[in-house]
């Protein structure tokens, strides 16, 4: 029997950037997939009232980045790994009937000698659109995933992204934005960090940086230092070496007012050690709020079980041991130069604001507090 043939590229619907002058359903069932250095996750979702309700979700660690630090290209396995994946993703997407989709790839993508090679690789045998997406729009959408989070009260922002393979910073101010609109102002920023005129109070971005380190490039650039709390320290001081150019990096910043949303598996496996979880839960994760002290903590924590009492750790395990070592690195890092009594943990992020933006272009989310 002859082996089954991929669909023919144009078979899938491609995804959509903005919707035709038709009249939107607001039955639509949308899907935003999220391809990073480590993960691949993907959510469906159907708009209701000003938020969304999730369908169907994925994840699975693929690794896509293994070996692109040292090589700078993307591996036959990783690539076979990550294909994989979005084959299950593919028969969820056909399952559910979804047309309306944006399905997008980060920082291991960007920095791959033969991305565009996995790119048409993936349209061939899954037939789905991967995309390539820019780092000032990987952190445009972290931000407005966490826009519900956003404290009224709070009139200096700062939005951490830690991935894979890059962390994103975008410093906002609020203060000239009423109380109440806040959180709406961020939601507006998926139109560009620096928009048209605009009758709305406007968010203003102080600066935004990408930088190429995440959970796995930094782990990997200090590989070779086999001292545990040595390791961390390098880490931390490295990445904190990266923030120089940062425009608010040189400023200090009072607590009062001044709040920090952290969005990554990171942030809420700290979040999750320190309410002492046995098994992870995200009601009890994502929004909570948590200080500098709190933080610490549960990183020295960390330092003392050492590698073999983070791997029998639940919260943790064998394969993210040495991964929540680099992201508490960076996390201690941020919070060296900005201490706060408010960090918020978010458990959402690109895919969450991949469907915020898709819905809001289409006009299917209602108006009113997020």
């Amino acid at each position: 029997m002859a082996p089954k043939r991929p669909k023919a590229a144009g078979a899938f619907p491609k995804p959509v950037e903005s919707t035709a002058p038709n009249r939107p359903d607001p039955n639509a069932l949308y899907a935003a997939l999220d391809l990073g250095t480590n993960s691949c996750r993907m959510l469906i979702a159907q708009p209701k009232g000003s938020q969304f309700h999730v369908i169907d979700s994925f994840s699975k660690s693929v690794q896509l980045g293994q070996g692109l630090e040292k090589y700078g290209r993307l591996s036959r396995a990783s690539m076979g790994r990550t294909v994989s994946a979005l084959k299950v993703c593919r028969q969820k997407i056909e399952r559910h009937g979804v047309t309306r989709m944006r399905l997008v790839a980060t920082e291991a993508c960007r920095r791959a000698k033969n991305a565009q090679e996995f790119i048409r690789q993936v349209r061939r045998e899954t037939g789905l659109p991967l995309e390539i997406i820019q780092p000032e729009e990987e952190a445009r959408l972290a931000v407005i995933s966490c826009a519900p989070l956003v404290s009224t009260k709070t009139e200096q922002l700062l939005v951490v992204d830690i991935g894979g393979g890059s962390t994103e910073l975008v410093w906002i101010d609020l203060s000239s934005v009423p109380r109440r609109d806040r959180p709406a102002a961020i939601m507006r920023l998926h139109a560009g960090f620096h928009p048209v005129d605009s009758p709305f109070p406007t968010a203003k971005v102080v600066d935004w940086i990408s930088v190429p380190l995440g959970v796995a490039t930094l782990r990997d650039q200090f590989s070779d230092v086999s001292d545990d709390a040595g390791r961390y320290a390098l880490m931390s001081w490295f990445f904190e070496e990266q923030l120089s150019e940062f425009a608010p990096y040189a400023d200090e910043q009072a607590r009062e007012g001044f709040q920090i949303v952290g969005t990554s598996g990171t942030v809420t496996t700290v979040a999750a050690s320190h309410l002492g979880l046995r098994r992870y839960d995200r009601t009890k994760v994502d929004g909570l709020r948590m200080s500098s002290d709190q933080i610490e903590s549960v990183i020295r924590r960390y330092l003392e079980l050492g590698p073999t009492g983070r791997r029998r750790d639940p919260r943790i395990g064998p394969d993210r041991q040495a991964l929540i070592m680099s992201g508490s690195a960076i996390l201690q890092a941020l919070l060296r130069v900005w201490p706060t009594d408010r960090l918020s943990v978010a458990d959402r992020g690109l895919r969450e604001g991949l469907l915020y933006a898709q819905m809001s272009a289409d006009g299917v989310l209602e108006d009113g507090p997020l």
